[in-house]
């Protein structure tokens, strides 16, 4: 029985279990099982992954069109894929791109992200919705799927700068290469295997009081040269540069 669909991970829950190696699915996950990875009936199988656990495959078993439910026979045969040794630390962008930048990180297997204020940072933006926890479950569970991967990162936020940087920063360094993206810089970045720590300011880059606070607490700062990127575009870009 072959595995169709093996781009994208279908991930299922504990809640979703009605025996240990049975599953029950609606919702989002039923339409893309149905639509974009067309198992037939009794005669399909795909990628698969417990929350939080292993891989391996699904094999459908049942379908409710009518309710919009399947059942799934599971078998977990993998570990999921290894993270990326790196924590981020990014000014808080406007929620559509900051959607962007933590779809980039997760798939890349980033497992820290924490989202921070920095003066170039509209208050406005502490405000939207796309922050709030289910909302940001939503944005992880479909990052997770696209990378085949099942481990949840931690995403923390801190709305103010200075006592970030002071009293929690220096004990992130420690152990890790710590970087903070700076257009003036001019040592330019180079990868290594070493555990990252990467910090990338707003649009417009961080002001040189915050580079200066930065680098006074553990960080160095780097440059990819004379171009100036988005921040969806750095994130990605910075990422696989650094982490050789």
């Amino acid at each position: 029985m072959g595995v169709r669909g093996a781009v994208n991970l279908l991930l299922i829950t504990p809640e979703d279990l009605v025996e240990p190696d049975i599953a029950e699915i609606g919702g989002r996950r039923f339409r893309h099982v149905m639509e974009v990875l067309k198992l037939e009936e009794r005669s399909g199988c795909c990628r698969a992954g417990m929350l939080g656990g292993r891989v391996g495959r699904a094999e459908l078993l049942s379908v409710d069109h009518d309710a919009e439910r399947m059942r799934l026979r599971l078998y977990w045969t993998a570990e999921p894929p290894p993270p990326l040794p790196a924590i981020l630390v990014a000014a808080l962008p406007r929620p559509k791109t900051f959607r962007k930048v933590l779809h980039a990180a997760v798939t890349l297997g980033v497992k820290h992200l924490i989202f921070i204020h920095a003066f170039k940072v509209d208050r406005s933006y502490w405000s939207s919705p796309v922050i709030g926890e289910k909302a940001l479950r939503e944005e992880l569970l479909p990052a997770l799927e696209q990378a085949g991967d099942t481990v949840l990162p931690v995403v923390e936020f801190r709305k103010r700068f200075k006592p970030f940087v002071e009293d929690e920063f220096p004990a992130l360094c420690t152990g890790r290469r710590t970087l903070v993206a700076h257009p003036g810089a001019t040592e330019f970045c180079t990868p290594s295997a070493e555990p990252l720590m990467l910090c990338i300011g707003p649009e417009g880059g961080f002001t040189e009081y915050e580079v200066a606070l930065l680098c006074a607490n553990g960080a160095r700062a780097v440059t990819l040269g004379p171009r100036i990127l988005r921040t969806e575009v750095a994130v990605p870009v910075l990422l696989a540069r650094l982490c050789g």
